[in-house]
């Protein structure tokens, strides 16, 4: 499967961490994923993808045509096509915020279909990608809509949780959020009711998921590892509480992770590879 992306032009980079298209046979049909620090779009020009959520009462879901998701807080499942054709963009946590119309509360862990969000627009979208060839003109295709869609002025409360959610970036989450609000010069109640507002949880919920990602980004399957070591670097300090993290956030323990990485390791250079694990 090949990937082909690119950050968007100014001012949607300072949303967008990155649009991009994915083509091909997958290497695994199904992949396990655990929460990033980003929302999404997907815009599906081939046939269905299928998606699980790790929570047992949520029903699965396939999409033909298009789906937002916002940030997730656990893990989902989603099953490829045999043959993928798909454009897709990677928000940065608080991104999504400024192109829809409603909480990010109510996208977050969710699936939603794109004409729920966008009204009456996937049809369109999809008819003006698919019929291009090159994955540059798509790209240019999708930063377009993207554009359009940019409120002129950004919603109450959107700058300071850019700012502060930009520290958290930069840090891996090991600002602490009480140094976030002091330097804002808001209240801790204040910020994580903005921070509800345009990412959809609370400062403290966002830096987990950054240490959570600075962790296993930071694993290579192919030399002896040092969890404890990696774990303090990553910011957790009580080992208990980072093996019920890893254990929750992906499906295994560390070891189970490790061999799993080891029999199918990631692919050098291939974004879609950076944290999700292929599902056995």
């Amino acid at each position: 499967m090949e990937y082909v992306g690119r950050v968007p032009a100014p001012p949607l980079d300072r949303f967008i961490d990155d649009i991009y298209c994915l083509t091909g046979v997958p290497r695994h049909r199904r992949m396990n994923v655990p929460p990033m620090p980003s929302a999404h779009l997907f815009v599906n020009l081939g046939e269905p993808a299928r998606l699980w959520d790790s929570d047992p009462s949520v029903p699965p879901a396939a999409f033909a045509d298009g789906w937002f998701m916002g940030i997730w807080t656990r893990r989902f499942v989603v099953e490829y096509p045999s043959r993928v054709r798909l454009v897709g963009v990677h928000f940065k946590p608080w991104g999504l915020s400024p192109f829809v119309d409603m909480p990010a509360t109510e996208l977050r862990d969710r699936w939603v279909p794109v004409d729920a969000v966008w009204q009456r627009s996937i049809d369109r979208i999809r008819n003006q990608v698919g019929d291009l060839a090159s994955a540059t003109e798509t790209l240019r295709v999708l930063e377009d809509e993207l554009r359009s869609r940019l409120a002129t002025a950004p919603s109450r409360g959107l700058d300071l949780v850019q700012h502060t959610g930009a520290r958290l970036a930069t840090s891996h989450g090991a600002v602490l959020v009480g140094a976030l609000s002091d330097a804002a010069g808001v209240s801790g109640n204040h910020l994580a009711a903005q921070f509800k507002s345009h990412v959809g949880v609370t400062p403290k919920r966002v830096a987990r998921i950054y240490r959570f990602a600075r962790l296993i980004l930071s694993v290579d399957a192919l030399r002896p590892v040092d969890w404890s070591d990696l774990a303090q670097t990553a910011g957790y300090f009580d080992r208990a509480h980072f093996s019920k993290e890893f254990k929750d956030f992906t499906g295994h323990t560390p070891a189970e992770y490790l061999a799993l990485r080891r029999r199918f390791p990631a692919e050098a250079g291939f974004p879609p590879d950076d944290g999700p694990m292929p599902a056995v």
